[in-house]
């Protein structure tokens, strides 16, 4: 696929979800990022805010299956990746496939679950595979999980574990409209019962299994400089060697910041990232990953305030 079509092809995606959701364009190009770069997101914001019929809209636009999980207390893994259930007629075990199998998934709520249940999704995240009684069994290439939740000073919810954090490429904040967008949402959907149904707005599939394939493809083949290179490794090593910090990115994250510029230079119609696609990406891609020294909590520092201080005391390559 040539980059003129990747390009074509995230403003038709953008087009379609604006159809439904008002705002949250920049969300709409971190999803683009993570699908094109293999990865999945965390949106974070109060109930109300539309973090479900984005990724409804979403999937939608794409042609791509979707499926949805409600975390609650007492899910189980099981809930999530299915069981062999035992079959009274034929006296056999008879594999029961759970909603993971999929193409998008959304987990919403995802922190009001206990870690164990939430573990179930971390071989589906990474291998894009889970394994039921000893059996592995494939997910679709274009796996993606959407999960969301509520931000954690509510009540009810579980912190999500560090190693779950680490799957997801992107946390971006979903905050409340600006005045204008609220009366737009208001006059858009303040008539509607099937306002959480993308399909009855004429959203159309812009996409299929092909297309997607072939942008992925695409993007593996954008080209990154060696200055580029040597300017991500520092910014991943400099979460390492800062007082404020007490746990720093892995060297998973360097990589996941490649994959994910790349995609962004695609969808921008480039052959080649430039270092504004590493500092745009660097912050949502970051802020997750990252745990706060206890005396940098006490003087009420921010997981955004340190990244944006490591990325202003980095010299940007030319």
């Amino acid at each position: 696929m040539r980059l003129e079509e990747v390009q074509s092809l995230g403003s038709a995606i953008r087009e379609e979800v604006a159809k439904v959701v008002v705002g949250h364009a920049g969300t709409v190009d971190l999803m683009l990022v993570a699908l094109l770069s293999g990865g999945h997101m965390l949106l974070e914001g109060p109930p109300g805010t539309a973090k479900t019929l984005l990724a409804n809209a979403f999937a939608h636009s794409l042609g791509l299956q979707f499926g949805r999980i409600q975390f609650t207390p007492d899910l189980m893994p099981g809930d999530i990746i299915g069981a062999n259930l035992f079959d009274f007629r034929t006296s056999s075990f008879t594999l029961t496939r759970g909603p993971i199998f999929t193409e998008l998934l959304l987990a919403d709520e995802i922190n009001r679950t206990p870690p164990k249940t939430q573990a179930a999704l971390l071989e589906a995240m990474q291998e894009r595979r889970v394994t039921v009684d000893g059996e592995s069994l494939k997910l679709s290439d274009r796996f993606m999980v959407v999960a969301t939740q509520n931000p954690i000073e509510q009540q009810g919810v579980y912190p999500l574990p560090e190693a779950q954090l680490d799957r997801f490429l992107f946390k971006e904040k979903v905050g409340y409209p600006s005045a204008e967008e609220e009366r737009r949402i208001i006059a858009t959907h303040g008539g509607r019962h099937n306002a959480m149904e993308p399909g009855s707005w004429g959203i159309e599939a812009r996409a299929d299994p092909a297309t997607i394939g072939a942008a992925m493809n695409a993007v593996a083949g954008i080209r990154l400089a060696d200055e580029v290179i040597d300017y991500i490794a520092a910014l991943i090593r400099g979460t390492r060697e800062i007082a404020d910090l007490e746990s720093g990115a892995s060297p998973r994250a360097g990589s996941m910041l490649a994959t994910a510029a790349r995609a962004r230079a695609a969808l921008d119609g480039r052959d080649f990232v430039i270092p504004d696609d590493v500092k745009i990406l660097a912050p949502p891609l970051l802020r997750h990953r990252l745990i706060l020294s206890p005396a940098a909590e006490i003087n009420g520092r921010r997981t955004e305030d340190v990244v944006s201080g490591i990325i202003e005391g980095i010299e940007v390559p030319r």
